[in-house]
């Protein structure tokens, strides 16, 4: 997102101060349009040119940074790299109605100020928050008359704009629809739900990722190679700080370079050129927690969030969580364990719990940061009280020895597949018993190699679900003719050791 040149000049406004309020007939008209609109002006005027200078010195650094080109700006390859949509736009100079969705400081103001060089068009915003459908028909009106008279376009580009509601989005229909505007509209909120149909069907929604750690780190390393004149003192940042900076913000370019600029202003006071770890911290307000993602500590704080709900023990298991989830893993990471751990720990003593960790994958996918820790905590707090085994895993390997002690052991004729008169001349599905004939829908047949008959690697716990499911399988296999049913409540394997 960040990380270019210097943005573009931004006036105040189209026109005279008194143009609105000879329109309205309000006084108070033309303070208003200044509060609520603001025209990109590419050449300052003499009067402005000073004024527009010491706004933009004391900009927050964001806005500094800000790029005013694409092959500047830093993320999104997705919609940007060669080929792509917003690329193909700028390039053929022909930009088109939509909404950008995405976290915040992933680029979706610059990319709308992009669009809007790019095409050499009046761009103008207009705040979801203090305006309404009156200040919308002024700039419509506006809109026309630059149309009009100089063949110019109108780029409006609206900020938060699920924060209209239905009547207001209305107004933008005739507008968009007739090409009077282009509507840009940005959002951290789902479209879906946010945005009316009418509108959604006018616009194309593009669907911006936060950054990378990667990603933030450029920004960070564009920045310092010019901080002597962003930041007014040229400075340095070690390893351990830039990975840290670029961790906790998170995807945020914003955060990343307002932590930098608080940053700075410490080093400036303090006539230090290095930004080291504690700096970043007290900028930051937040604590490096010990987590090397690629090192020991790594493997030491998931193998105790693991060990933890394997213990059954909740509250464990959500402080190791939160250690990682805090010091900048990827959630995702900690979502496939659980779901790993749902599988070969709790397995069928409760089958829901696989489906319990697959949701909060999803959930988390759908939610992303910060909401979507939630789901996540529901997921492992349920895992870990949740009834353990892990017949289902010991299976597995019982039957992987099985397979490469053996080899590739031919299939019983009467389970074989014939589809041809000649199949079933040799003999293939021959016998096969069809267990829903039978009462019970249980049949005695093997169904396993010869060499491996009554082999069993699957045998239940006496945990959980696997209580019932252990009985039935003991029924079944006496109604074969096999073993004689343990006690209630015990499993195979019990009944096994005791003999």
């Amino acid at each position: 997102m960040y990380g270019g040149a210097r943005a573009a000049a931004t006036g105040a406004g189209e026109g005279p101060p008194g143009d609105v309020a000879r329109r309205t007939g309000s006084p108070a008209a033309p303070v208003l349009r200044s509060a609520l609109v603001a025209r990109r002006t590419t050449s300052p005027d003499l009067f402005s040119a000073p004024a527009e200078r010491e706004r933009k010195r004391r900009a927050p650094l964001a806005e500094r940074m800000r790029p005013t080109t694409i092959d500047e700006f830093v993320g999104q390859k997705h919609l940007l790299g060669p080929g792509r949509i917003v690329r193909e736009m700028v390039e053929s100079k022909t930009i088109h109605s939509l909404i950008l969705w995405g976290p915040p400081g992933t680029g979706k103001t610059t990319l709308a100020h992009i669009l809007a060089g790019a095409a050499d068009a009046d761009f103008v915003t207009f705040s979801a928050v203090l305006s309404g459908v009156r200040e919308l028909r002024e700039l419509v009106e506006q809109a026309r008359d630059r149309q009009r008279l100089h063949g110019t376009a109108t780029i409006l580009f609206v900020d938060e704009i699920h924060r209209f509601n239905k009547a207001q989005q209305d107004a933008f229909l005739p507008h968009v629809e007739d090409g009077t505007i282009v509507l840009l509209g940005a959002t951290t909120e789902n479209p879906s739900f946010e945005v009316i149909a009418p509108l959604l069907s006018r616009t194309r929604v593009l669907v911006l990722e936060s950054l990378t750690a990667e990603e933030l780190g450029l920004v960070i390393d564009r920045t310092l190679a010019g901080s002597a004149d962003t930041l007014g003192i040229a400075l340095t940042i070690t390893d351990q700080a830039r990975t840290f900076l670029a961790e906790q913000a998170h995807g945020d370019a914003r955060i990343a370079l307002g932590t930098l600029e608080v940053a700075a202003s410490f080093a400036k006071q303090r006539k230090q050129t290095t930004l080291d770890l504690p700096a970043l911290e007290q900028a930051l307000q937040q604590k490096a927690l010990r987590y090397d993602k690629g090192g020991e500590e790594h493997y030491n704080v998931i193998s105790a969030f693991i060990k933890s709900m394997r213990a059954t023990d909740p509250d464990a298991a959500i402080y190791w969580m939160m250690r990682m989830l805090e010091a900048g893993e990827d959630p995702m990471f900690v979502a496939r364990r659980m779901i790993i751990f749902a599988a070969e720990d709790i397995g069928n003593a409760d089958p829901q719990a696989l489906q319990v960790a697959l949701a909060a994958k999803d959930a988390f996918h759908f939610v992303g940061l910060p909401e979507g820790r939630i789901p996540l905590a529901q997921a492992v707090t349920y895992l870990a009280s949740a009834p353990k085994s892990n017949a289902a895993l010991t299976a597995l390997h019982g039957a992987t020895e099985a397979v490469k002690q053996h080899g590739a052991l031919p299939v019983p004729k009467a389970l074989r597949n014939a589809p041809t008169a000649l199949m079933k001349g040799l003999g293939y599905g021959a016998n096969y018993r069809y267990p829903h004939d039978h009462a019970g829908g249980i049949v005695e047949q093997d169904c396993l190699p010869t060499e491996l008959e009554g082999r069993r690697f699957y045998e239940p716990t006496d945990r959980g679900a696997e209580v019932e499911i252990g009985t039935r399988l003991r029924a079944s296999r006496h109604a074969k003719g096999g073993d004689t049913p343990a006690e209630s409540g015990t499993s195979t394997r019990d009944a096994r050791r005791r003999d």
